[in-house]
């Protein structure tokens, strides 16, 4: 059906409908964490196909990150990269390494700049966009078309990351 994801389990890293999931991004090692992919999946009508891991730090999990790639419309607002931490481990600096780390799948893919957003008030992340030297575009309202879009969404604060 249109709009709906196929999704895949991660050591398939088969081609699905033509995206190249790559196997060699199943496990991306960082010295003090490890990205361990949950799933990829190829996206649908308005999403992106995206790799989703898990963020370990000496092997317990502390968050989550996903990586979309290509562009479309919705992406300039969704952001390229989402990460979250969880509550007992936000403030270590998690959130940036991983982000690092999925910087070479971006590229692999053949990507040179990324969108990263976040509410306008939401300060340990937009902290965490500059400190990996996401250059600020602007601070908007987002466009009733955007696919998440909900009556009273925040502003966004929508910064570009070259690569």
């Amino acid at each position: 059906m249109a709009g709906q994801q196929r999704r895949v389990r991660p050591a398939q890293g088969e081609r699905l409908m033509g995206f190249p999931f790559q196997d060699r991004f199943n496990q991306i090692d960082g010295g003090d964490i490890t990205l361990s992919i949950r799933e990829k999946a190829e996206g649908g009508r308005v999403t992106l196909p995206y790799y989703h891991y898990n963020i370990l730090s000496h092997g317990t999990p502390v968050g989550k990150i996903s990586i979309r790639i290509g562009d479309n419309f919705h992406t300039y607002y969704n952001g390229h990269v989402g990460y979250e931490i969880d509550p007992e481990f936000q403030g270590h600096g998690y959130a940036r390494r991983a982000c690092e780390l999925v910087l070479d799948v971006a590229r692999f893919h053949g990507m040179t700049r990324l969108y990263l957003t976040c509410g306008e008030d939401n300060a340990p992340s937009w902290r965490t966009i500059e400190r990996l030297g996401g250059n600020l575009l602007e601070i908007c309202e987002m466009p009733r078309e955007y696919f998440a879009w909900y009556e009273g969404i925040p502003r966004h604060r929508i910064y570009q990351l070259d690569l």
